[in-house]
């Protein structure tokens, strides 16, 4: 039975959540047939995939195609478009318009928006229109520049009341779950229990009703990963050993 918005609202205090970041079909049906519940076509296929330093490169084309390839594998899982950069502060018609997009041509069944307090406005806008929102807080990388890199957040009890602050204004705008991102872990935990909608976290501990990876992280594909992101596998040099192997029987005297 595919997963809706109200079988991951169910989960909270019952089960976990477990939700994965892909950007392509391959991946997106090995993460399914694992048994996750969300899939998220994060706006991190910037630096992931297609080579960019950070993800303020992405474009809403970039990311329909993305979420569209994920929804080409047909996942029970339910699949949430990330709104880039710039287009999740687009307001009214041309923020609808956006979010559709997703729904429409990308086969996704709900968008993520990054953004606390500042953001409700525009998350009540789009759950009007019947489109389900993620909200998104805590670290914001599409608030790279402004940040001037990235930072652990929550760790001060003026911070603590802010984050709080945020979740209850994107809960009480209609969002139906939240990422909490790179924040201190008992703030974390103390905003998850604080709020009646499930709490993903990334980089905050233990104390949200779930959690959220990158797949290439969790792969051990990428050259680079976060220091929380434990690799569960080494697809990276798997993958380089095999290519190898396969140029070495070209060149070899007997071939392939």
């Amino acid at each position: 039975m595919k997963i809706t918005t109200k079988s991951i609202i169910e989960k909270k205090g019952v089960e976990k959540i477990v939700a994965i970041t892909a950007y392509d079909s391959l991946f997106a049906k090995l993460a399914d047939e694992a048994g996750v519940d969300i899939i998220l076509v994060g706006d991190s296929v910037g630096n992931n995939v297609l080579g960019f330093e950070n993800t303020i490169s992405v474009t809403l084309d970039m990311m329909i195609h993305h979420t569209a390839a994920v929804a080409r594998a047909n996942p029970r899982a339910m699949i949430v478009g990330d709104m880039p950069f710039g287009v999740s502060h687009y307001k009214g018609e041309s923020l609808l318009k956006a979010a559709v997009r997703f729904l429409q041509e990308g086969g996704a069944q709900a968008v993520k928006m990054e953004g606390g307090k500042e953001s409700a406005e525009r998350i009540a806008t789009l759950v009007e229109a019947g489109i389900p929102v993620m909200g998104h807080i805590g670290l914001q990388p599409q608030k790279f520049l402004k940040l001037g890199g990235y930072k652990k957040f929550g760790k001060t009890e003026g911070e603590f009341e802010s984050m709080l602050e945020d979740a209850k204004a994107v809960r009480d705008a209609g969002a139906f779950s939240l990422v909490i991102e790179m924040t201190d872990s008992e703030t974390a935990r103390k905003v998850s229990s604080s709020i009646d909608i499930p709490t993903i976290g990334i980089g905050s501990g233990n104390g949200c009703d779930g959690e959220i990876r990158v797949i290439t992280d969790v792969l051990g594909l990428s050259e680079f990963s976060p220091k929380f992101a434990k690799k569960y596998a080494n697809l990276r040099e798997t993958a380089r050993e095999a290519i190898k192997n396969f140029s070495r029987e070209v060149k070899g005297d007997e071939g392939i």
